[in-house]
């Protein structure tokens, strides 16, 4: 008996010392509010998901295997709040697998390509809602759709530099295509971050057919002087010899129980998918919005968005109605977000 009570305190030990060593926790966020769009000279009212953060749910965890090594794995969902549906992929922001240690991180899986972290990174309202830096991007009109690593990865391998460099930060990145057009990437990022300045340069390359690549290049700085952060940034899209080129800046204020955000992106195409009826695409967009914290984890917020195009440019702050070549979108949304 004695022997017994020896030997299932021992095992009670070693599954308090794993216990310790390992850690998953369950993360989302939920993002709904009422937005009212206004496309030319038609309007539309709706519920939408994902005003100031993209509605999700997610499961992310490590285990402490020794000598400095750590393995993890993150899995993290699309969540549309206002009809309870996910994304076309279940797992669409992130399905990960990693080994981390002093040599840096090895991940596996779908994730962010290395220049849209980089060009987002520039945009204060972190390219979601009726702000977002994407609204007057053409990523989707490349080669009919295919380009499809604009954004996140399929069959991807990551190596990121470690964070004991001085405020250096990097990754180098390969997509595996598969035989699917349009997702074969590589790529990278290179940044330095310390203190208040945070400064990045990404470039990557998609192989669309065996002859022609969609190149996409970033950059992207920001200063926090405490009572204005300062962000702005430039990205090009390259494709068969077409250009579009977008130029930004934006601003993070405190106000406040809250933070004020302004940007002001523009646009400009010539060639191929960034034309329209032989008018290049050219368009500006105008966003300003309030996010104020009601407590750590729930917030309310208003945007609003303008988007000015020419030419051909059609863009949209988000949905609603078509438009022609030319016109305007307007948007205007309030919402709540619930982080847990």
């Amino acid at each position: 008996m004695k022997r017994s009570l020896l030997c299932f305190a021992a095992l009670a030990a070693v599954a308090g010392t794993a216990s310790a060593q390992s850690s998953v926790t369950v993360f989302g966020i939920l993002d709904a509010g009422v937005r009212y769009v206004k496309n030319g000279d038609r309007d539309q009212v709706l519920l939408s998901s994902g005003g100031v953060a993209t509605s999700r749910l997610g499961f992310r965890g490590t285990e402490d295997l020794g000598g400095g090594l750590k393995a993890g794995f993150w899995l993290e969902s699309q969540v549309n709040v206002d009809a309870g549906t996910s994304a076309t992929k279940f797992w669409h922001r992130r399905s990960t697998v990693s080994l981390s240690g002093n040599f840096g991180e090895v991940r596996l899986g779908r994730d962010f390509s290395p220049t849209y972290r980089v060009a987002t990174a520039s945009d204060p309202f972190s390219d979601t809602g009726i702000g977002a830096i994407a609204n007057v991007f053409s990523a989707s009109s490349i080669n009919g759709g295919a380009y499809a690593t604009h954004t996140r990865l399929d069959n991807s391998v990551s190596y990121f530099l470690p964070a004991t460099l001085g405020g250096f930060y990097g990754q180098l990145t390969a997509a595996a295509g598969e035989g699917a057009s349009g997702t074969k990437l590589y790529g990278g990022l290179i940044g330095y971050k310390a203190g208040p300045l945070d400064v990045s340069a990404g470039y990557s390359e998609t192989e669309v057919t065996d002859d022609d690549n969609v190149k996409y290049g970033a950059l992207a700085a920001a200063y926090d002087f405490g009572m204005l952060k300062l962000m702005g940034g430039w990205s090009q899209l390259k494709y068969i010899g077409a250009k579009e080129n977008h130029y930004n800046i934006g601003a993070l204020v405190p106000l406040g129980s809250g933070t004020v955000r302004a940007s002001y992106v523009h646009s400009e195409g010539k060639g191929g998918a960034f034309t329209a009826d032989g008018r290049k695409n050219e368009a500006d967009l105008f966003a300003i919005g309030y996010v104020h914290d009601l407590s750590k984890r729930t917030a309310v917020y208003s945007n609003f968005s303008y988007i000015k195009n020419k030419g051909g440019a059609q863009f949209v702050v988000s949905g609603g109605p078509a438009l022609n070549g030319g016109d305007k979108s307007r948007g205007l949304d309030v919402g709540i977000k619930h982080s847990f």
